[in-house]
């Protein structure tokens, strides 16, 4: 196990951040921490990294119980905070040198770390540039070029497309996916969902400092009762035939909304069921799409509000 929260129970004053959560992350996994800001992310992740200290609980990392003088098991750690943690006054080369030789002392090592760490992020071209010339995107990529370049076990990124532009976002999304295959484990903290579903293999949502539920994507949709639904564009259809629709797929939900016929397909032999009532009965329809749930969907169902930034 490379990573190991057990009962971490924090506290600000009167605000429980987090109360008794409790995660494990293994070797090799992009496990994703969805939720809200405010939702307890960053907390978790500053006592993971023993920067915040708790009440009660343990974090364990590759084995071994983590405090702030491990500085042994930091070395294999690479952390890209959410706000951007440069030095203004060094050029990217130098900045990402600077990062690297806090754990690479070897000269001729290190300056082939920094080397690899500029052409994995795409700053080629911006080598000596100041971070005050560098667009948001950029700047973003710069910062994880500094987490990066001591090549860490264990790479951890406190939402790390915090505005940024799509193209920055996709090319910071596929850096991660690229390290992953070279061997890092990744804990990545975002309250975009859509990202999480494109890279992370395992999920915790967390809200109000609790861990709500934690799988894959399908595991997290199935856990919560989610299903496909078959949407009928366009249908011609009488309130009987929703009737008897409804009574041929028996647990299904059928619905009209507007124009559309609405049906919740627990199995895709159901679709086929559909299609030949609708041939039997001669009813028209437009055309036909079936709709995925997504982890909002999912978040929606688990706690009643919507997951957003705020």
């Amino acid at each position: 196990m490379i990573v190991e929260v057990s009962n971490i129970l924090k506290r600000f004053d009167d605000l429980v951040a987090l109360d008794n959560l409790s995660i494990k992350v293994q070797e090799g996994e992009i496990y994703g921490l969805l939720g809200p800001n405010g939702s307890g992310k960053t907390t978790l992740i500053n006592c993971i990294l023993s920067l915040l200290k708790y009440e009660q609980g343990e974090v364990l990392l590759f084995g071994e119980e983590m405090s702030p003088k491990r500085y042994d098991l930091k070395g294999n750690i690479g952390y890209v905070p959410q706000e951007i943690a440069v030095f203004e006054e060094l050029n990217v080369y130098d900045n990402i040198d600077f990062f690297c030789g806090l754990y690479i002392s070897d000269k001729k090592k290190r300056k082939k770390y920094v080397e690899e760490a500029i052409e994995f992020v795409g700053l080629n071209d911006f080598k000596k540039f100041y971070p005050k010339k560098l667009s948001g995107g950029l700047k973003r990529r710069l910062n994880l070029a500094c987490g990066i370049s001591h090549k860490p076990k264990l790479l951890i990124l406190d939402e790390p497309t915090v505005a940024v532009d799509p193209q920055s976002r996709n090319s910071i999304l596929e850096g991660i996916k690229r390290l992953n295959k070279e061997g890092a484990t990744i804990i990545y903290t975002t309250h975009y969902m859509e990202e999480v579903e494109q890279i992370c293999t395992k999920i915790t949502i967390i809200d109000k400092g609790k861990n709500l539920i934690t799988g894959n994507k399908y595991e997290l949709k199935k856990a919560v009762g989610l299903v496909d639904t078959l949407i009928l564009k366009d249908i011609e259809c009488s309130d009987e035939d929703i009737e008897n629709i409804s009574n041929e797929l028996h647990e299904s939900v059928v619905k009209r909304i507007g124009n559309e016929l609405h049906i919740s397909i627990k199995d895709s032999m159901l679709v086929s069921k559909v299609l030949s009532y609708i041939e039997h009965n001669n009813i028209y329809f437009g055309g036909m799409t079936v709709k995925s749930p997504t982890l909002n969907d999912v978040f929606l169902e688990i706690t009643g509000k919507e997951l957003r930034d705020y």
